[in-house]
């Protein structure tokens, strides 16, 4: 007898924003050229982000109400 296959149900959940009709074209433009979509782009652009932290940020990465970091870039880097 061959055992039953465990389906794992999946949430998706829609995010929309609008762009401009010369935006919308740009990015018709570049997608066509290189050979993808709107949605792979999107998504591989902003892989870093919704990819690391679906359990929690780390605390370094928090901004104070009144945090001003002018030097960031040329102490750490």
């Amino acid at each position: 007898m061959k055992k039953k296959s465990h389906h794992r149900n999946y949430k998706f959940h829609a995010i929309t924003f609008k762009l401009s009709q010369g935006q919308y074209k740009s990015l018709k433009n570049y997608c066509k050229a290189r050979r993808t979509t709107p949605i792979k782009l999107i998504k591989k652009n902003i892989e870093r982000f919704i990819s690391h932290y679906e359990y929690g940020v780390p605390e370094e990465l928090y901004l104070c109400e009144n945090q001003l970091n002018l030097f960031e870039d040329e102490i750490t880097g």
